[in-house]
């Protein structure tokens, strides 16, 4: 099977090549080459054609074509199968000999499914293909093949974080936890305040920023690192502001004997 066949949503009767709706492909010639007109006996004065449909890009996948069924007018319609509509609508009370049906199931549940109808001469026989029925003088065969289930979106596995890594997360901690990591959340609510977005500056640079520990160093973060962790001093904004604090007196002061045309 051709890689870039897609499964038929769809088949049904034409009046004309350019009676069928946008979306559909009208099967205007044989495999050897002649007309496909189906003929006068189709109810239309011009005859008709086959065409079929493959859903396009549609937002959910349709049904598709499991099984098409070619049957008298005598005949009953199958359980499960629907009669194939037509373009444009038949006049009321207008007669088929033949007619046709086929079965649509949803993509999910579908194993197998129609890829393509073909019509023939009679005597032809098509290799890889089924021969559904005869209507006029051609064969009308299709081609079937197990339909491909889509992969599922890939889903990331969960990262592995090591416990001194949990540490320096900004996450509150679960009740659970032990000590050390209550201690920690106490550090990371400290480090919030330092990006409090309540001051009179805004938001912060850092708002929304998560933190995160490049991979490379957290191999680093043995077992024993706990202690270290624990020594880390974490300031506040007020303790940064205290101890950085400057008042610029020696400058204004030298400022303030220079002459005024040097100012």
């Amino acid at each position: 099977m051709a890689a870039e066949e897609a499964p038929l949503t769809g088949v049904a009767w034409a009046a004309a090549p350019e009676a069928a709706p946008a979306g559909w492909t009208v099967i205007t010639v044989t495999v050897e080459g002649a007309a496909a007109n189906l003929g006068k006996g189709f109810g239309h004065k011009g005859g008709g054609y086959l065409c079929v449909s493959t859903g396009g890009a549609q937002a959910a996948p349709a049904p598709v074509v499991t099984d098409v069924q070619v049957l008298s007018d005598r005949s009953p319609q199958p359980a499960g199968y629907t009669r194939v509509p037509e373009f444009p609508e038949p006049r009321t009370g207008a007669s088929r000999k033949k007619r046709l049906y086929v079965k649509l199931v949803p993509p999910a549940t579908a194993e197998t499914a129609v890829f393509a109808i073909r019509l023939s001469s009679k005597g032809k026989a098509l290799p890889q293909h089924t021969k559904i029925g005869e209507m006029g003088s051609f064969a009308i065969w299709c081609k079937k093949g197990p339909l491909p289930k889509r992969s599922p979106q890939p889903v990331p596995a969960p990262r592995t974080i090591s416990a001194g890594l949990k540490q320096l997360s900004l996450q509150p901690p679960d009740p659970d936890q032990s000590p050390l990591a209550r201690r920690s959340t106490k550090r990371a609510s400290q480090r919030h305040s330092l990006y409090d977005t309540s001051n009179t500056y805004g938001l912060s640079a850092m708002d929304g920023v998560p933190f995160a520990l490049h991979p490379r160093f957290e191999s680093q973060l043995a077992a024993g690192s706990h202690a270290l962790l624990a020594d880390l001093n974490v300031k506040s904004l007020a303790d940064i502001e205290k101890e950085y604090d400057y008042a610029f007196v020696v400058e204004r002061t030298a400022a303030a004997r220079l002459p005024p045309s040097v100012c």
